[in-house]
C-alpha cells in the first residue's frame, strides 16, 4: 500500500431539505491549505469524463484555472470561493435567477447539476501533496428529477496523473454508515492500493473502532473486509469465514483499522 495525504474535504449541508437548483445549496469545504472552491452549475457529462482523462493521459490539471480550461466552457455557469486553510467555512452557491435554469431535463441526462472541484491555491504547495485536486459530482434536486441533494460519486486526482475514486465504508455493526461520523470531516492521511484501487482518502474507517465485532460480540471490530467494505469484524474472527457476515459477498482480503496488538494465525493455503 502506498501511504497518501489528502488535503481536501468537502460536505453537504446537513439540512438537506431546503436544496435545490433554484434555491441554491450550501456546501462545507475544509482544507488543510488555503484553496480555490470551483462550482460548475450544469456541468457536461462527456466534458467531464475527457477532462478527468486528460489529467491522466495529456497534462496534469493541478489548478482552478488549468481545470476550467479543460471543461471547455461546456456548463452552465462557474462559482468561485477562496476558502482559508483549516477554516471549516459555509459556501453558498446557486444557479443565476436570470439564467432561467428550473431543472436539467428527464432521466438520462447529459449535464450534471452541480461539480464541485477543489485546488490548492497556492503553486509551491502543489509539489508538497500526492492529491492536487478533489472533483465531486452532487445530485440537487429540481423540478423534473426531486431526490434529495447527495455526493453522486468523488474523484480524487494525483500530481503524477492517478485518479482514485472514492467509496463509502459501510459500518453494519448497528446498522449506521460510518460516513455520518464527526471523524470524517477533517482531511488526514488514507492508504491506497495501486492506481485502479478504490482509495479511502475521507477517513471513514475511524468509526468503527471501538464497536463490538458482530461475530463474537467480544472484541472490538479492527478489520475492513474488501471488495464489499464492510467494518465489522475483530483481528480473530476474521480468519474464521470466507463470507462476510454482514451481506455475504466473497472476501477477497482485508485491512486494518489500527495496529493489533497480537497477529492470529490465519488458515494455511488462505490469506488476507
Amino acid at each position: 500500500m502506498v501511504q497518501v495525504l489528502n488535503p481536501f474535504c468537502l460536505e453537504i449541508h446537513k439540512n438537506t431539505s431546503l436544496t435545490s437548483v433554484t434555491g441554491g445549496v450550501c456546501l462545507q469545504p475544509c482544507c488543510l491549505e488555503d484553496c480555490v472552491l470551483s462550482c460548475y452549475w450544469g456541468c457536461s457529462v462527456q466534458v467531464l469524463q475527457f477532462a478527468l482523462q486528460e489529467h491522466r493521459y495529456t497534462r496534469r490539471l493541478n489548478s482552478a484555472h488549468l481545470f476550467q480550461q479543460a471543461l471547455q466552457g461546456q456548463y452552465l455557469h462557474c462559482h468561485t470561493f477562496t476558502i482559508s486553510k483549516g477554516q471549516r467555512s459555509e459556501c453558498f452557491t446557486q444557479m443565476p435567477p436570470d439564467l432561467g435554469v428550473r431543472d436539467f431535463g428527464f432521466l438520462p441526462r447529459d449535464r450534471y447539476p452541480l461539480v464541485a472541484v477543489l485546488t490548492l491555491a497556492k503553486a509551491e504547495e502543489r509539489d508538497t501533496y500526492n492529491i492536487v485536486v478533489s472533483v465531486t459530482v452532487l445530485h440537487v434536486p429540481d423540478e423534473k428529477y426531486r431526490l434529495s441533494a447527495r455526493i453522486l460519486f468523488h474523484v480524487l486526482l494525483t500530481a503524477d496523473g492517478n485518479m482514485f475514486d472514492l467509496k463509502p465504508l459501510f459500518m453494519s455493526t448497528d446498522g449506521v454508515s460510518s460516513s455520518s461520523t464527526e471523524e470524517e470531516a477533517q482531511p488526514r492521511e488514507a492508504e491506497v492500493e495501486d492506481e485502479e484501487a478504490e482509495s479511502d482518502e475521507e477517513g471513514v474507517w475511524s468509526g468503527a473502532l471501538g464497536r463490538d465485532c458482530v461475530v463474537c460480540q467480544n472484541a472490538a471490530v479492527n478489520r475492513v473486509l474488501l471488495p464489499c467494505r464492510h467494518a465489522c469484524v475483530c483481528d480473530e474472527c476474521v480468519w474464521r469465514f470466507q463470507h462476510c457476515p454482514m451481506c455475504r459477498a466473497f472476501v477477497c482480503e482485508s485491512f486494518t483499522l489500527s495496529p493489533p496488538t497480537a497477529t492470529p494465525p490465519g488458515p494455511e493455503g488462505w490469506s488476507l
